[in-house]
């Protein structure tokens, strides 16, 4: 028997051939469907088959195509929405990461909707001055950003043939710094530090101080208000996040500052999101809005250690 497709012949479109019902055929026609499936018009799929709950992870069976790094919304029984990754796929069988954590999940009566889409934050150039969580979400008590495109966190690689040779400095304003070991627009400069030195005071003071000593001539706006900063905090603790926020605020330089505060008690997944929300909004900050930018990302020990958690993390499950 055949199945033949009952959709119209649009564009000019040569009608679909018969299919067999039976055989690989189906499946490999099945997989090449929810691959190139249209979700805005179509609904999404929903599932209720939580298998189990593994710390950060829910694992799910029975799922029709899961996709790597698909965003999953969470629907708990008292009606509490929470949305996830998908971090690992074998077959019919998927490992959900949820952002918020998994406590007060209910493996019976918990809904997974799988959207189809992977992680995207919305960007605006309206996001300075104010203050966001690890993933994305306002906690200055202001409204919701009003987004102007929404924007992969992941990027695309830039083919290094294509940069221009760094020759404009950053002043920080710390003479050890700009003397001995300047910083170059277009640069990626670490600053090593230890137990007990002072480098969230010095992470503070290059934010508070830095600037351009010479203007570019390939943007519009000359002005000191063209220069502005994405701030991103990983792993601190609440006493170091309100350091920040108080310090930016009381010098006057938090309305040219994004800042993205990952607290220590933030899910870990969390942590691994949060410089990429940061450098998705960097970006879209000098390429669409004609800025310069400069991003400061503390405490890199803190985002390895969470990567090494996530990777130990599937094989425990």
């Amino acid at each position: 028997m055949a199945l033949r497709a009952m959709r119209g012949i649009v564009n000019g479109a040569a009608p679909e051939l018969p299919v067999p019902t039976g055989g690989p055929a189906v499946g490999a026609r099945e997989q090449a469907l929810a691959v190139s499936r249209n979700y805005l018009s179509q609904p999404r799929l929903t599932y209720k088959t939580v298998s189990g709950v593994n710390g950060p992870l829910v694992i799910l069976d029975h799922v029709k195509f899961p996709r790597y790094a698909e965003i999953v919304h969470l629907t708990l029984p008292d009606g509490t929405k929470r949305s996830g990754q998908v971090l690992e796929v074998s077959g019919s069988k998927a490992v959900v990461q949820v952002f918020e954590g998994t406590s007060g999940i209910d493996a019976k009566k918990t809904s997974c909707e799988f959207t189809g889409d992977i992680l995207r934050t919305p960007v605006s150039e309206d996001m300075l001055g104010r203050v966001f969580n690890g993933s994305g979400k306002p906690i200055d008590r202001g409204p919701v950003v009003l987004a102007e495109d929404f924007l992969d966190i992941m990027g695309q690689p830039i083919n290094p043939q294509c940069r221009i040779y760094p020759e404009e400095m950053i002043q920080t304003g710390i003479s050890a710094i700009d003397g001995m070991n300047s910083i170059a627009r277009g640069q990626k400069i670490p600053i090593f530090s230890a137990a007990g030195l002072p480098h969230n005071e010095i992470a503070a003071q290059i934010c508070r101080q830095a600037g351009l000593v010479k203007k570019s001539k390939d943007v519009v706006d000359y002005s000191e208000e063209n220069f502005a900063i994405v701030f991103a905090a990983m792993g601190v603790n609440m006493e170091t996040a309100r350091f920040f926020k108080s310090d930016f605020e009381e010098n006057g330089s938090m309305d040219n500052v994004c800042l993205f505060l990952n607290l220590a008690n933030d899910p870990t997944i969390e942590r691994i999101i949060t410089p990429r929300l940061a450098l998705t909004t960097a970006e879209f900050l000098a390429y669409q809005c004609e800025k310069h930018v400069l991003v400061i990302l503390t405490d890199m020990s803190s985002y390895a250690e969470a990567l090494r958690e996530i990777s130990l993390t599937p094989s425990q499950t």
